[in-house]
């Protein structure tokens, strides 16, 4: 066989294998974000419409959450954010716009004391979204309908919506070790005691 021939046949193979090793790398980053950021991951797909885009923020989001000074809170301040939670709740029966609004103020405090930066709504979202992607359309959903409620804009029910929507996220940060049908139970009785309230 000819040299030059060789040589084409080899720089042929070291390209294909280059092009194998680089497609094999870009399938690993993608599954790996699609397995961190879960429905975030079609979420933010679907905002950008380009894949590359898409992954790079989400990479961009991951690196800037790994150098935030993020920390699991204390068991008292733990049982105090539960001991507040349960007095925003029972303030629904006579105010509940108000009392909904408090529950987006409180998210907001769980979040400052484990170490997210308070700021623009928009970057708290996409910081809670690397470490808690199942939840964070439920912050989205439920700040959207607080300020349609500040803007007098929300019936009940929308309060009672955004009121479960705050406290999956709530529930999250807490990062409460409990039984699961335990919680499952207690989800269902204050879905209950809202829905009760709302009929009042």
């Amino acid at each position: 066989m000819d040299n030059p021939l060789v040589i084409v046949l080899l720089v042929a193979l070291v390209a294909a294998v280059g092009v194998a090793g680089w497609l094999f790398m870009q399938k690993r980053r993608t599954d790996h974000l699609q397995t961190q950021f879960g429905p975030e991951y079609e979420r933010t797909l679907a905002e950008h419409q380009d894949q590359k885009t898409a992954e790079r923020e989400l990479e961009h989001r991951a690196e800037r959450v790994e150098h935030l000074q993020l920390r699991p809170l204390a068991p008292a301040e733990r049982d105090q954010f539960v001991t507040r939670w349960k007095s925003v709740q029972a303030q629904f029966v006579d105010d509940p716009s108000e009392a909904t609004s408090e529950a987006d103020d409180l998210v907001g405090q769980v979040m400052a004391t484990r170490g997210y930066p308070v700021g623009d709504f928009e970057q708290r979202a996409a910081d809670v979204s690397v470490n808690h992607p199942h939840v964070v359309e439920h912050y989205r959903a439920g700040h959207a309908l607080a300020l349609r409620s500040a803007r007098g804009d929300a019936d009940t029910e929308d309060l009672r919506q955004a009121f479960v929507h705050f406290r999956a996220l709530f529930e999250d940060l807490l990062e409460v070790q409990s039984d699961t049908d335990d919680r499952h139970d207690s989800r269902t009785d204050s879905d209950s005691q809202i829905r009760t309230e709302v009929r009042r």
